[in-house]
């Protein structure tokens, strides 16, 4: 017996929702507007489907599910691709958005994008067999990127993912010294946090300072990710 599971997520309006699909390379496979909204798209083994009631506000959705890949890199790429054409920009704010590309502690490369319907859409590959959540390393840094990250990507919690990155930033500052590729790493979760808060002081402020830190090109690489989330917070209208 075979079984496949497709998930059906809220949204106040069809048209916007299929429209930012449409632009992901994804297809209108229905759509039917009476008796009650619904419609469903598909992109490769990826299917998802929607109904619409006025009775509901995106910016406080709950809906999410987990898209699993054996090629999140190439989705990530696509994905930024699309939404650049669509919106002229990678947009990082509001609705819709999309998140870093990132290593999770849990075995899984992942990133966040967030529908106009307000529904997170989390797209992952394993890169372990282990799904289990690792222990936090020692080293002050590192354990401040471990906490924030998983604050700010798994939990979303965005104001406490802010309060560990600036805890370790104020130890920094009084003679703990980051890597350079570390503090990049950090400066720009911060901005990107600040972005989701609302603060354009702290994300401004953040960006600038990332932009600031000198790098060797060794050094690039290891922030690379970063480095490309940095470019999508400095884009007009983004950040």
């Amino acid at each position: 017996m075979g079984e496949k599971t497709i998930v059906i997520l809220p949204c106040q309006s069809l048209q916007p929702l299929l429209d930012f699909y449409v632009a992901l390379g994804f297809e209108v496979t229905f759509q039917q507007r009476s008796p009650n909204p619904y419609a469903a798209v598909t992109r490769g083994g990826i299917e998802l489907q929607f109904f619409a009631t006025k009775r509901y506000e995106p910016a406080e959705s709950l809906g999410t599910c987990y898209v699993v890949t054996d090629d999140v890199d190439g989705l990530y790429a696509a994905f930024r691709a699309g939404l650049k054409d669509a919106y002229g920009r990678i947009p990082t704010r509001g609705l819709p958005r999309i998140g870093p590309l990132k290593d999770m502690s849990y075995g899984m490369r992942q990133f966040l994008m967030t529908d106009p319907g307000g529904n997170c859409i989390r797209v992952g590959q394993p890169t372990s067999e282990d799904q289990h959540h690792r222990p936090a390393p020692k080293e002050t840094f590192a354990r401040a990127l471990h906490h924030a990250s998983l604050l700010a990507d798994s939990k979303e919690d965005p104001a406490a993912a802010a309060k560990v990155i600036d805890r370790a930033l104020e130890r920094g500052e009084r003679g703990e010294t980051p890597t350079a590729p570390q503090l990049v790493r950090l400066l720009v979760l911060r901005a990107d946090v600040a972005v989701r808060l609302g603060d354009e002081q702290a994300a401004t402020h953040a960006v600038a300072r990332a932009g600031a830190v000198p790098l060797t090109d060794e050094e690039r690489e290891q922030a690379r990710e970063s480095l490309v989330r940095l470019e999508d917070l400095r884009s007009p209208g983004s950040a």
